[in-house]
């Protein structure tokens, strides 16, 4: 049975008091509809639209970062969720199959309760999900007669009786798509909001003698996120959650809530991760690496037996080959490190390739930007930088090539070459009194003059 997937995405999200949209609020450093969007694609879906209305040029770039092969149409008014579905109607045109209504900012549904969903389509013509809520709230009700759901009731429409019901209606539903489309044209909004409610289908199929049922879920699956605190609680629980995943599969975490994650970080079994370490967007570690307290990295690749910080910072492009050193207080970006290389102290490789064994010197800096353009700086294998080296690209280093300390190197430097570049140093006895004795004067004379 081919599956699409309709999305909304089309609130301002007025409770964020924010110029972006909510959807693009970012969990784990990943716009919310991304995670929304990956739980969906669990199903492999034939199609993806994305229902967009506030800032939708904003959404629409966001969902071709996720999903280029995913579609974004316009909700130019916000009629209601049932309205907002409609707008998919078109895009959807002669698809046969199952629809799944999943929401743009509803971040944590797991791949198995979609899949129970999709299942229960086998025996039911309408499935909404639903949960066993701690504190119901404002949430909408399910009215169930045994497995059958005979309707859903909006908090604000329903009777005293109806709100002491627990199981409540997360706003997501299969159907397939010619009746669920059939089912919405018939929706009207004589309700207390005057708007186009998506949970009246279940009473229209029922009316036409259609079977509704419900599948319930862990609760924690339906947070929706609609302030800045949610933000915040929403991006408490997926930390939590991959930690725990982390440790499940061989990932030591010295000190597990203080590790930050991104939706898609990426770390091998028997790694350890000291204190205080963020995980940008883009990272992967592979098995058996050690990443120390205080380092952040984003957008590299750390091989196995790779050491990283403490204390280091690896930008996107950063390429650590096995069992290199990255050490304190140094930066990496769009870099790569060959096997065994070390770069120890207080150093910037940027936009540059370093070779087999060769070790970088403290304080070493590779000169890679002119004011208008990157240079890359080429260091060969089993070479010896020496530190504070200044290596001005473009220039290239040679296999097991030297340069002194403090050179300032503008020139290649030819395999097994040593390169000193630095000026002669001259002494001048007497000179250092003298100097701060101008020094002092200079100073007395502007204290005086401001006085």
């Amino acid at each position: 049975m081919s599956t699409a997937l309709i999305i909304l995405a089309a609130g301002k999200g007025t409770r964020m008091n924010s110029d972006l949209p909510k959807v693009l609020h970012p969990i784990a450093q990943a716009p919310m509809l991304a995670h929304a969007m990956r739980a969906g694609s669990a199903l492999d879906p034939d199609q993806t639209v994305i229902v967009a209305g506030h800032e939708a040029d904003a959404v629409t770039a966001a969902v071709a970062d996720i999903d280029e092969s995913a579609q974004v149409v316009l909700q130019t008014e916000q009629l209601g969720t049932a309205h907002a579905v409609d707008q998919a109607r078109a895009a959807l045109d002669g698809f046969q199959g199952d629809v799944v209504v999943l929401y743009g900012d509803t971040p944590f549904l797991q791949p198995d309760t979609l899949e129970r969903m999709i299942a229960a389509r086998a025996n039911a013509d309408l499935v909404i999900l639903g949960f066993q809520a701690a504190d119901p709230g404002r949430y909408g009700r399910l009215v169930m007669d045994g497995d059958n759901l005979e309707r859903i009731v909006e908090y604000k429409d329903a009777d005293e009786e109806e709100r002491d019901i627990t199981f409540c209606n997360s706003g997501l539903m299969a159907c397939d798509a010619s009746l669920l489309f059939e089912l919405i044209s018939k929706v009207g909004n004589k309700n207390a909001s005057g708007e186009y409610y998506l949970t009246d289908i279940v009473e229209l199929a029922r009316a036409q003698g259609c079977s509704v049922t419900a599948v319930a879920c862990d609760e924690a699956e339906t947070l929706g996120v609609n302030s800045r605190a949610d933000l915040a609680r929403a991006d408490a629980v997926f930390q939590c959650r991959a930690r725990a995943e982390l440790l499940e599969l061989g990932v030591t975490l010295m000190a597990p809530e203080t590790v930050y994650f991104s939706l898609d970080t990426f770390i091998g079994r028997d790694t350890v991760i000291e204190p205080n370490v963020v995980f940008g967007p883009g990272v992967t570690v592979e098995s058996g690496a050690l990443i120390r307290a205080f380092s952040h990295l984003e957008g590299c690749h750390v091989s196995r037996g790779a050491k990283v910080g403490p204390y280091a910072r690896l930008r996107p492009g950063a390429e650590l080959a096995e069992n290199t050193h990255v050490g304190n207080f140094v930066e990496i970006k769009n870099a790569e490190i060959a096997e065994g290389a070390k770069v120890n102290h207080l150093s910037y490789i940027g936009d540059a390739s370093v070779g087999k064994n060769t070790n970088i010197g403290a304080g070493t800096i590779t000169c890679n930007y002119d004011g208008v353009m990157k240079h890359h700086t080429e260091i060969g294998a089993n070479a010896f930088i020496g530190s504070n080296t200044m290596l001005v690209a473009p220039v290239k280093i040679g296999n097991e090539a030297m340069t002194a300390t403090g050179a300032v190197v503008t020139k290649n430097v030819e395999d097994g070459t040593l390169a000193i570049a630095r000026t002669p140093q001259v002494n001048k006895p007497g000179r250092a009194q003298k100097l701060m004795d101008i020094l002092r004067a200079k100073k007395a004379r502007r204290d005086g003059e401001k006085t």
